[in-house]
């Protein structure tokens, strides 16, 4: 079901060019739809609500997106058990759910690092509110995920800087697992809002690794004296500087093979973690 005219066209077409016999295309508010099949009953139900706003122009929260889906749910629940919703990779995941009921499960979909897509799968038939997140991250061959129950206790170990650095995917940093990761890699974490772990021994994780080359306080003076001018990848943690800021003030130019992380400890401290970084593909 599709409201929009020239977008049911096209996807018609498109459905046509590849063979898809097995699809209909309604150019239709799709509630309108779903009003008149009050009698039916479907396996499941897919929602793609546009983020388009007449007045407010592209939106992403679920109440300004059409169709609202928190006005609807009901609606939809009558006529199915099941709903996957689509929604913007913006939205907060924990405030979203609250907006919502009987969801089982959030899917965090990544492509080489980058988060596309929230998919929540709604499931009238699971009513414990603990729903499962899962991480995924597709780069060609390469595909990673994560999942953990949102509710549950995580304990977490904080520790300073090992052997070796581990940096979560995106998708694992949008769905707010930070110490679920910890916990289940059996790894240290170097803070509560750091978001970087620590071993002594190396392991696959779904994100990049590094050797931890050095440690050192963060100076400004003394970088700026000593690496003035060097070539590195800077990444940022829990740092009251920015990549460009940081750069800037000393004298830095992007690329290479050095791996800085500006970050803080769990005593506040601020550091600078030299590293190399790893390739899961020779373990």
């Amino acid at each position: 079901c599709e409201i929009n005219t020239n977008l049911s066209s096209i996807v018609k077409h498109n459905f046509t060019q590849l063979g898809c016999k097995h699809i209909s295309c309604i150019n239709d508010d799709g509630i309108a739809v779903l009003n008149s099949h009050k009698k039916n009953y479907f396996d499941a139900i897919y929602i793609d609500p546009s983020r388009r706003h007449d007045v407010k122009g592209k939106v992403f929260l679920l109440k300004d997106c059409l169709p609202d889906i928190t006005v609807h749910l009901d609606s939809f629940l009558e006529v199915t058990n099941t709903i996957l919703l689509k929604v913007s990779p913006l939205l907060d995941i924990r405030n979203t759910l609250r907006d919502l009921r009987f969801v089982s499960e959030v899917h965090i979909v990544a492509i080489k690092n980058e988060v596309k897509e929230l998919l929540i799968l709604i499931e009238k038939t699971k009513t414990e509110a603990n729903p499962t997140i899962k991480a995924v991250n597709l780069d060609g061959a390469n595909e990673s995920s994560f999942s953990f129950r949102l509710n549950e206790t995580y304990e977490v170990h904080y520790e300073n800087p090992k052997y070796y650095l581990y940096e979560p995917n995106n998708a694992i940093l949008k769905s707010g697992g930070f110490n679920a990761v910890a916990k289940v890699y059996g790894l240290g974490k170097l803070a509560q809002h750091s978001h970087l772990y620590t071993s002594n021994e190396l392991i696959e994780f779904p994100g990049r690794s590094f050797e931890i080359l050095d440690v050192v306080k963060f100076n400004k003076k003394v970088l700026k004296k000593q690496y003035g001018g060097s070539q590195v990848n800077i990444t940022t943690r829990n740092f009251p500087k920015t990549v460009s800021v940081l750069r800037k003030e000393l004298q830095l130019k992007d690329g290479g093979n050095d791996y800085w992380f500006f970050t803080t400890l769990s005593d506040n401290q601020k550091v600078v973690i030299f590293c190399r970084k790893i390739n899961h593909k020779t373990i």
